[in-house]
């Protein structure tokens, strides 16, 4: 979007603005006292409430040379060093915890394939049998016949 159109928005924004303005001030005598002043009490409220929070989360940028950091304001000096420190704990800890899923994987598949092979040496049928397809066929048609 360049500046052209952006400015065109703004201006049929402030237009518009203008106009429901412009409307709500004509029939603002229409109104009966009491809604009126509900009215005035809730727009203080909401006004005292705006400025509060305004209040509370301002935020500081620091920038140093081309890069700038946002923060929520009242920062330590020292609490950054705290922050990184922290940070560079969770990242250590989850590196660490990646590797020792990895490692666990790593065993119980080792572990699983060393079943199956002792499985396979310690049967009655030679390895070969398995990889027959005759031998198949004839599997297929025995659990047939059990069923």
């Amino acid at each position: 979007m360049n500046n052209s159109s952006l400015t065109d928005h703004q201006q049929a924004m402030d237009r518009f603005g203008a106009l429901v303005a412009g409307r709500l001030s004509e029939s603002v005598e229409d109104i009966p006292r009491d809604i009126s002043e509900r009215l005035r009490a809730a727009r203080v409220q909401a006004v005292d409430k705006r400025k509060w929070v305004i209040s509370q989360t301002a935020p500081a940028v620091f920038l140093h040379g081309h890069s700038a950091t946002l923060t929520a304001g009242h920062e330590e000096p020292h609490a950054s060093w705290w922050s990184r420190l922290g940070a560079v704990g969770l990242l250590l800890t989850l590196v660490l915890g990646l590797f020792a899923i990895n490692v666990m994987q790593d065993e119980m598949r080792a572990r699983e394939l060393a079943d199956i092979d002792s499985a396979l040496l310690t049967d009655d049928l030679p390895p070969a049998a398995y990889v027959d397809p005759g031998f198949a066929q004839f599997l297929k048609t025995v659990n047939r016949k059990e069923q």
